[in-house]
């Protein structure tokens, strides 16, 4: 059943991802910023060729796709394989991975589709903004906070568990 839930979690961020971005290039120029909160908040249409943050932006068009694309494809495997593993253990497991997975194929497809990803987030305060992100990005960032607490927390209440019957 969780595998299900994993599933329909993936396809549900992919969804969200693909129709805010689409949304995003019909009403949108490139560059074109709209303010939601402002001071803090505004919609901003971007393309990123790096990775996060603009890493290797400067690096040949052909190696970063050849480059992400590989790495994309191998750390979903490694998601799919950690979320068979640990499953079990925790719905959290599979809501984690699921957010990670879905944030990687949402980026994954704006990279083969368009050989950059779109980003649209703009946060700041003043002149300080962070880097623009996604529906994406944000999936894959709150699925790796949850897969780390839980696993921080669940692992060392296992742990206990474990201890104290070894020694009883």
């Amino acid at each position: 059943m969780r595998l299900f839930w994993f599933v329909l979690l993936i396809v549900l961020i992919v969804f969200c991802d693909q129709a805010s971005k689409l949304w995003l290039a019909r009403h949108f120029s490139l560059y074109e910023s709209w303010p939601v909160i402002p001071g803090f908040l505004s919609l901003t249409y971007l393309t990123n060729t790096g990775a996060a943050f603009g890493l290797l932006a400067g690096h040949p068009a052909w190696w970063r796709q050849v480059f992400f694309v590989g790495v994309t494809v191998a750390a979903l495997v490694v998601i799919v394989v950690m979320h068979h593993r640990l499953r079990k253990r925790s719905g959290l497991y599979t809501l984690g991975f699921g957010l990670i997975a879905g944030g990687a194929l949402g980026n994954l497809i704006d990279r083969i589709r368009l050989g950059s990803v779109v980003d649209f987030l703009d946060v700041y305060v003043g002149s300080h903004h962070w880097p623009a992100f996604n529906v994406a990005d944000s999936a894959i960032s709150t699925g790796v906070c949850l897969v780390l607490i839980f696993s921080f927390f669940f692992e060392k209440e296992r742990g206990k568990t474990n201890e104290e019957s070894v020694q009883k």
